[in-house]
Parts: structure tokens; C-alpha cells; sequence
């Protein structure tokens, strides 16, 4: 059994001042207001876009983004629907298999210590889930099958790719303090890889803002 904390991963290059310029030419075509682009007009353009809940100019850049997180994190990612998702399925995937190294990976819970009881209590059914896993398989059930048993816990891989009004739309809602601890470690994280990747279009959300 293997134990692991979520991570993220962008699968393209972002250069997020060229993604800012690209926008800002589209955008100005809203105003035919093209010969005002400068080196750095984009930002207070863009800035003031946002400002005026002109947001759908924004739609026109994309991100995809591999997360490494539980299941149940990611059944509250699905749920963002203007979005494309590829996530590794527990139907195909055998994890008796070499290339899983026979044995489940699943993602600490962020909300107990690890010396905590709770977290030793969650620790012993990871290790039962795992052991019954097995044994089903052993007896001749089919991955499919045996994944009844699989917990929210287990680790999943999965590639979610939005325009940037949807990734604002997300981290608004899932960094507030009201969304669940898990999806809130996973998208905190991810929040601050944007603002420091893209400048402008996400500086004004704050984890720390009720939605």
C-alpha cells in the first residue's frame, strides 16, 4: 500500500503574457480598438474586462492540467461541465499488475494528523480495501468487478482541460472556505500555479473569499 499527497502537473508550455496579448487582439476587436495595443496594454485591458464581467473574451485560451488526487475529489471536478476530462479507469486498470507494483495507492485525507487516531482508523480500512481487492481478483473477479470495493481514497489520475473563464469559475468556487477540505488542498495548489503563470486573470480570487 502506498500513501501519497495530490500534485498537479500542466501538460503545455504556458506562456501567460503571449496568452494575455492573444487575447487582448481579440478582445479589442469587441471595440475595433486595436491601434491603442501597446507592449503592456494587455493588462489594464484585460484588467478592466474583467472588472465589467466581460469575461467571455477569455474563453478563448485554454489549459489542461493532470491532477493526482483521490476519486472523491475528482467526482466534484466532473461536475464543472464545460470542460474535457480523461481519468484512469478502474474498470481496465488491474492493479495486481506489475506496472502498479500489486499493490493501491491511496491519498492522505488533509484534515487529520498523522498521528491522530482517526488517521490511524482511515489507515487500517485503506489496508483492509486493499487486501479485499486482492483477494476478489485472486478468486477469479474481473477488474471491473472488484472495484465495488475501491474507496473515494484510492488515487486517480485525471486530465481536466477548461478555457480561462472556467478555470475562474472553478477556483471560485472550489478554494472558498466552503468547499470540501480535499478539493479545496487540490485547487489552492493550483490556484497559486496560475497567478504566478498567467498574471491578471486570476489575481483577484482569493482562497481566503467566501464564494
Amino acid at each position: 500500500m502506498k500513501l501519497i499527497t495530490p500534485s498537479h502537473e500542466f501538460l503545455q508550455e504556458i506562456d501567460g503574457e503571449e496568452m494575455l496579448r492573444r487575447l487582448e487582439r481579440i478582445g479589442r476587436v469587441c471595440y475595433k480598438s486595436e491601434g491603442r495595443i501597446t507592449d503592456t496594454s494587455y493588462r489594464t485591458f484585460l484588467a478592466d474586462l474583467l472588472a465589467r464581467g466581460h469575461e467571455s473574451v477569455i474563453e478563448h485560451e485554454k489549459v489542461s492540467v493532470r491532477l493526482i488526487c483521490d476519486r472523491g475529489v475528482t467526482h466534484e471536478l466532473v461536475r464543472h461541465r464545460i470542460a474535457s476530462y480523461s481519468q484512469e479507469s478502474t474498470r481496465y486498470c488491474n492493479y495486481s499488475l506489475d506496472q502498479f507494483g500489486r499493490e493501491l495507492t491511496f491519498v492522505k485525507p488533509c484534515f487529520w494528523r498523522e498521528d491522530s487516531q482517526l488517521y490511524g482508523i482511515w489507515e487500517d480500512a485503506m489496508r483492509a480495501a486493499e487486501d479485499t481487492y486482492f483477494r476478489m481478483l485472486d478468486a477469479g473477479a474481473s477488474p471491473q468487478e472488484a472495484r465495488s470495493i475501491l474507496p473515494n481514497s484510492l488515487k486517480t489520475e485525471i486530465v481536466a482541460t477548461m478555457d480561462l473563464r472556467e478555470w475562474r469559475h472553478f477556483f471560485k468556487l472550489r478554494t472558498a472556505p466552503a468547499a470540501h477540505p480535499q478539493m479545496r488542498e487540490v485547487a489552492c495548489a493550483l490556484l497559486a500555479d496560475f497567478q504566478q503563470k498567467i498574471p491578471v486573470l486570476f489575481d483577484d480570487i482569493s482562497p481566503d473569499s467566501a464564494p
